[in-house]
C-alpha cells in the first residue's frame, strides 16, 4: 500500500476533519471512503474502510478517508448524517484539488457511510462530479431503500456489495433494491455479517473489479477525440 500522511479537510460550515491521504504519481483515479456509523464506533480505521483504500490503492488510485464530524480528531458533532454529506462534499473537494480537474474521482462507503453517500451522489449538480459509487453493506433493513432511490439513473460504475449472513442488508432486501437500481453491479460475499469478519479479502476482490471500471473509463475518455 502507498504510504498515507496525514490531512485536515475544510468543510463550508467551518467543521475541520481529520484524514488520511495517499497520492500516486499520474493518478488513473482518486477514491473517497466514507466509514461506518460513528455513534457505534465507526471510524476512517475501520478494517472494512482500510482494505478498501489498500485495494483501491493497489490498482493506482489515490486515495482519501476521512472521520465525520464529531469522530477522533474531527471537529463539530454528530449531524444524523445532515452534515455528514458536507464532510464528503469536503474530501471530494479537497481530492479533486490535488489531482486537478482532468481525473475522475470515485466514492466509496460503508453502511452509514453507504447512506451519507447515496444521498450525496443521487443529489442532482453534484460538483465535482462522481465517475464511480461503491456501497458497501447499507443498511436498508434500518432505515429502507429512500436514500438509495435516487441512484437509479446514476449515469457511472455502480457497485453495491454485501454478505449473505448481514442483518442489517438481508439478501430479500438486497435483491429488492437491485431492482430499483438496474444499472448497479451487486456482488454477494458468501458467508459474510455486516462486519466482514474473516471475509476481507473476498470484499477487497469486489471493491478492486470496481476500482478497475474506475480506471477503464478514466482510459477511456482520455483515448477519445481531442
Amino acid at each position: 500500500m502507498i504510504a498515507e500522511r496525514a490531512a485536515t479537510l475544510a468543510t463550508r460550515d467551518g467543521v475541520l476533519l481529520e484524514a488520511q491521504l495517499a497520492l500516486v504519481p499520474a493518478a488513473a483515479a482518486g477514491v473517497v471512503a466514507c466509514h461506518p456509523h460513528p455513534l457505534y464506533g465507526g471510524d476512517m480505521h475501520n478494517p472494512v474502510v482500510v482494505r478498501a483504500i489498500e485495494v483501491c490503492a493497489a490498482q493506482g488510485c489515490a486515495t482519501l478517508r476521512f472521520n465525520f464530524r464529531g469522530v477522533g480528531a474531527s471537529t463539530g458533532a454528530h449531524d444524523l448524517g445532515i452534515g455528514e454529506k458536507r464532510d464528503v462534499e469536503a474530501a471530494l473537494a479537497h481530492l479533486r484539488g490535488l489531482l486537478g480537474p482532468t481525473v475522475q474521482l470515485g466514492l466509496i462507503g460503508y453502511s452509514f457511510g453507504a447512506t451519507v453517500s447515496a444521498r450525496l451522489a443521487g443529489r442532482q449538480g453534484l460538483e465535482p462530479a462522481l465517475a464511480g459509487l461503491a456501497l458497501v453493506a447499507p443498511p436498508v433493513a434500518l432505515i429502507g431503500d429512500e436514500p438509495f432511490r435516487a441512484l437509479d439513473r446514476f449515469p457511472a460504475p455502480l457497485l453495491i456489495v454485501a454478505g449473505t449472513r448481514d442483518e442489517y442488508c438481508p439478501r430479500e432486501e438486497l435483491e429488492r433494491l437491485a431492482r430499483r437500481l438496474p444499472g448497479a453491479s451487486v456482488s454477494l460475499i458468501e458467508g459474510a455479517d455486516h462486519f466482514f469478519f474473516g471475509k476481507l479479502f473476498p470484499l477487497g476482490e469486489a471493491v478492486a473489479g470496481w476500482a478497475r471500471r474506475l480506471q477503464a473509463r478514466e482510459t477511456a475518455r482520455g483515448s477519445g477525440p481531442g
